[in-house]
């Protein structure tokens, strides 16, 4: 039986994905089980100005090194009153390269309140009114390819970003991100509530139905 290759370093993404595909029965393996050790070639792979191509850039990267079908993705935070930053780059967005993990997340996380912080000074010194200031939407591209195919699906959720942390689950910006569904932040619920919402189960449940109506599931798992 032939595997689907989840392309991603995260640990925090692995959690969520794997079991989307395993309530389908569809068998996958992450990256160190397919034998592919982190390589310097990997910070190149996320280079273009929006999330299709980036996912895509390393879905047909890591499908080149395993032979597997294989799916990645390219997933971000943004914000209006930042004209949608981080976006693309809201992992890297601190430029912190000496970091990683959660001392990587509060570093952006500090980033982004401090962004925040100014822009409503500016907008408060010109008399602007400031309302939805705080409104955000993760967005998320979930790619596939085999070799004979090659297909993006987006998916996106609203909310709005808090001053504090709120919950210790999730990972990245979830603890401030506070779902306009779930009336909660993404640190605060389990992870099947935010399986319900999440920009990436919606954009891998989307990616999944394109796999079934392609005829492709069977090939794949």
């Amino acid at each position: 039986m032939k595997r689907l290759l989840v392309a991603t370093r995260s640990n925090g993404k692995l959690r969520e994905l794997k079991p989307l595909f395993a309530a389908l029965g569809v068998e996958v393996i992450d990256l160190v089980a397919a034998g592919l050790p982190e390589s310097l070639d990997e910070d190149a792979l996320e280079t273009a100005d929006t999330f299709e191509e980036n996912a895509l850039s390393k879905a047909r990267y890591f499908h080149a090194l395993s032979g597997y079908p294989t799916v990645a993705d390219d997933s971000g935070l943004a914000v209006d009153a930042l004209g949608g930053r981080p976006g693309v780059l809201s992992k890297r967005w601190s430029g912190r390269t000496d970091l990683t993990g959660q001392a990587l997340d509060d570093e952006n996380n500090r980033l982004l309140l401090a962004e925040l912080a100014q822009t409503a000074q500016i907008e408060s010194s010109a008399s602007v009114n400031a309302d939805g200031d705080r409104r955000a939407r993760y967005v998320c591209a979930a790619a596939y390819v085999d070799g004979a195919r090659a297909f993006v699906c987006r998916g996106e959720v609203s909310g709005r970003i808090v001053d504090d942390a709120r919950g210790a689950g999730g990972f990245g910006y979830d603890p401030y991100f506070f779902s306009d569904e779930l009336e909660r932040t993404f640190g605060e619920v389990s992870r099947v509530e935010k399986e319900r919402v999440s920009h990436r189960a919606r954009a891998f449940r989307a990616l999944l139905a394109e796999l079934a109506r392609r005829g492709v599931l069977d090939s794949a798992s």
